[in-house]
């Protein structure tokens, strides 16, 4: 895919896989074709040891300039892979940028960030580790720290004895557990197995109103998203309608330079989306209510009722997992 394609043709894409996936309605119901959403594999075959390294590493403070915060302090794994904050606090209580994405799944994401500017979890774990608003650190400072951790040092030489710690392998140790941090077995993956009575009629009415609106032309695969960029305000102009523009609110524009990827984003995952607010890139969108509203006006550009969007809000519930076997909680409901 060229990752610098113009959104005119983005647009086009998406309003072709509009008018097809418009005709499908609950038609789909009565033959099982071939469904937009494919259901996560329920296991990994990564290296247990590099796993459990990378555990270690993601919850080390000492990967921040002045060891106040680490990788799970934003992405806290048990409550969806984020924080709940529209923006999260870094070092001395810096703001970032943009609402943090949730790290569950993120194997499945085709790019890291939401302007993609990583196409690996191992280059993407450098950009926190180096944003002065995160981490704000260094390679040399990193490695000074953990260099001087001898029982540390000693699981780096049996994972890695030819070269024990340093940046690329750090790396490496936290990209595998970030793949490992999957979340299979939710409802809805369970029901496109075979298992016709794990959803409700209001969770099936839902999927098909997903599908027929055109949702899944963007929300789509293994990850229901993450696998495509577009144009936020297909539409309708969501920025000027929300105001205080950034340079964030530029997005893919800032790693391309390219004015076609003005305001241009990765389609986020909606795997355990019910977890995960606030939403979208600025975290602007409270809960689920308010993003399925923002959806429908600035993506697919019309209305609907409000039950139908209750019933696909029940639908996005369905797309919790399990996490090391055990269900994920709804700690987003919880104060």
């Amino acid at each position: 895919m060229d990752h610098q394609s113009t959104s005119h043709h983005r647009q086009f894409q998406f309003l072709g896989l509009l008018a097809a996936l418009a005709t499908c309605g609950w038609a789909t119901a009565q033959a099982p074709p071939q469904e937009p959403i494919t259901p996560i594999p329920t296991s990994t075959q990564e290296n247990p040891l590099k796993v459990d390294l990378g555990r270690k590493l993601f919850n080390d403070t000492r990967l921040s300039s002045d060891n106040s915060i680490s990788c799970a302090s934003c992405h806290e794994v048990k409550k969806g892979g984020a924080d709940r904050q529209a923006l999260s606090s870094g070092v001395q209580g810096r703001l970032g940028k943009v609402n943090t994405p949730t790290v569950l799944n993120s194997r499945y994401n085709f790019r890291q960030f939401w302007d993609g500017r990583a196409a690996s979890l191992e280059e993407q774990v450098k950009g926190p580790l180096h944003d002065p608003n995160e981490m704000n650190t260094t390679w040399a400072q990193v490695l000074g720290k953990l260099s001087g951790d001898a029982a540390l040092s000693a699981e780096f030489k049996v994972l890695y004895p030819n070269t024990g710690i340093n940046a690329s392998n750090i790396a490496d140790a936290l990209a595998s557990y970030q793949r490992a941090l999957i979340t299979p077995n939710a409802r809805f993956d369970r029901h496109l197995r075979g298992d016709k009575n794990v959803l409700s009629q209001d969770e099936l009415r839902g999927y098909q109103l997903f599908k027929s609106y055109g949702c899944v032309a963007c929300h789509q695969g293994v990850n229901v998203g993450g696998n495509m960029f577009q144009t936020f305000g297909v539409m309708g102009d969501y920025f000027s309608q929300r105001g205080k523009p950034s340079d964030a609110d530029l997005g893919r524009y800032n790693v391309t330079k390219n004015p076609d990827d003005k305001h241009v984003f990765k389609v986020p995952s909606l795997r355990n989306v019910a977890l995960t607010a606030p939403y979208f890139h600025d975290g602007s969108a409270k809960t689920l209510e308010d993003a399925v509203d923002v959806m429908f006006r600035y993506q697919l550009g019309r209305s609907a009722p409000e039950l139908d969007k209750k019933y696909i809000i029940k639908f996005l519930h369905t797309l919790t997992g399990e996490l090391d076997g055990q269900p994920l909680k709804h700690w987003a409901q919880e104060p």
